[in-house]
């Protein structure tokens, strides 16, 4: 096996790490779930799940990865060979390539819509403009199959050049910088919806402790979010963690992650709702939130004009970091098993995902009436499939391969001089996590 790269340093693998956790649910989905399911009863169920289930999870794709210092498949194969099992497990590995690439191909259209905004903002478009002008611009985007291409062309670009730089040049670099912008460009627009905005309405939404709301579905969906926020399943963390220094700390570097992870979805809360809230605009959930309600908000405010530019950059960097993370497991897969550089393969992959992308583009527009079976739409299909059937099922596997199937002594290795914090998690890997993750899949399909 050849030199591997490493991370310089914990720093940057945290910001790496965090980026690709953080991402357009954080922004949009997590604080309207927690609102409407209970409030603060939520956000605690949410943060035991994290604790329990998401937490262990993602420490045990990490140390797989640090342990192969290969691709997914690769390490799998190896690592179930090592342990005196098939190392058919490497088809673990192919499904989570499978899974990246059908959420890069329909996030990257989703985060072209960003660098849209962004392009609407800066050119003032949202400055006293009205809430029927905000609707056309959003269905003429929608409707205009050309101008979805483009953007989806223009986010895909910036992706791939990222990852065809490499872990340090490129990835890292990024992400550096990228993640403190994104924490501080959030921290500032905390601070202005706190002065303009109704600030203690959305503490009440997000914080109140309503037990009553807090529903079955509800406890379902905070394992789910704790789970899928933390990018575990597809084998992202999996290569990141093949890039990490056997001298960091995986446990504590899990958590930071953990607490940056959480604390942007609280503090996008802290800095939507106020401002929605003051203007007595409905908090939808999805991309009517960020495209349609937010934008009639900035119009509204003082200094609408910067406070758009902001937010519209927080989306881009949240959904910019996130896709690095979908890119770098299958250009590594390439380099590594077939010998493809990096430049090409991130061009060949970039490639396939736009051309993948172009459904979602086409569901929106030309394809909007056709349904799968009578019933699902392409866009629907296209994120229900991977996120809903095929993240679950591979972070199910995951557990299991960390659980039952590495080398009891291999696994102890990774973390080091912590052997009450090695049985807490070995007990969560093979139980708790599993279990929840199985919860979460049935939940969703019957």
């Amino acid at each position: 096996m050849s030199e591997r790269s490493l991370w310089s340093s914990r720093f940057a693998f945290i910001m790496v790490t965090a980026g690709a956790a953080v991402g357009l649910g954080n922004i949009w989905k997590f604080p309207y779930v927690a609102g409407n399911n209970g409030g603060g009863a939520f956000v605690l169920m949410y943060l035991m799940c994290t604790l329990l289930v998401g937490i262990p999870a993602m420490i045990a794709e990490l140390l797989i990865g640090r342990h192969g210092r290969q691709n997914a498949v690769n390490t799998l194969a190896a690592v179930a060979k090592e342990a005196h099992h098939s190392p058919r497990w490497a088809g673990l590995g192919w499904l989570g390539c499978v899974t990246l690439l059908m959420v890069l191909s329909f996030y990257s259209v989703v985060s072209g819509w960003s660098i849209a905004y962004l392009f609407f903002a800066i050119k003032g478009i949202f400055v006293n403009i009205s809430s029927a002008e905000v609707v056309s611009i959003w269905d003429h985007l929608l409707g205009s199959p050309m101008i979805l291409i483009a953007w989806h062309t223009a986010f895909m670009f910036l992706t791939m050049l990222v990852v065809a730089l490499g872990v340090n040049a490129g990835i890292e670099k990024a992400s550096k910088w990228m993640m403190p912008a994104l924490l501080v460009i959030l921290l500032l627009l905390v601070i202005y919806a706190g002065i303009v905005g109704d600030f203690q309405k959305a503490l009440q939404f997000l914080f109140s402790f309503k037990l009553k709301a807090l529903t079955s579905q509800a406890i379902i969906d905070a394992m789910g979010q704790a789970f899928f926020s933390l990018a575990t399943g597809a084998g992202a963390i999996l290569i990141y963690g093949s890039y990490l220094s056997k001298k960091t700390n995986m446990v504590e570097t899990v958590l930071i992650i953990s607490v940056i992870n959480v604390a942007v979805a609280i503090l996008a809360g802290l800095a939507i709702f106020p401002i929605v809230f003051s203007h007595g605009l409905e908090a939808a959930s999805g991309p009517g939130l960020m495209f349609q309600v937010l934008p009639i908000a900035f119009s509204q405010i003082p200094g609408s004009y910067f406070i758009a530019i902001s937010f519209f950059t927080l989306l881009l960097f949240a959904a910019w970091t996130s896709s690095i993370s979908m890119g770098e497991p299958l250009v590594a897969l390439l380099n590594e098993r077939w010998h493809i550089s990096r430049k090409r393969g991130s061009f060949y992959v970039g490639l396939l995902a736009w051309i993948v992308g172009l459904l979602s583009v086409f569901s929106f527009n030309l394809w909007q009436e056709v349904k799968l079976f009578s019933r699902w739409g392409i866009f629907q299909c296209l994120t229900d499939i991977p996120i809903n059937l095929l993240l679950p099922i591979g972070a199910f596997l995951y557990c299991v391969f960390a659980g039952w199937i590495m080398d009891e002594k291999v696994v102890r290795a990774e973390f080091g001089e912590m052997p009450k914090t090695y049985i807490a998690w070995r007990f969560a890997i093979r139980y708790l996590a599993p279990l929840g993750i199985l919860t979460v899949f049935v939940a969703n399909f019957f």
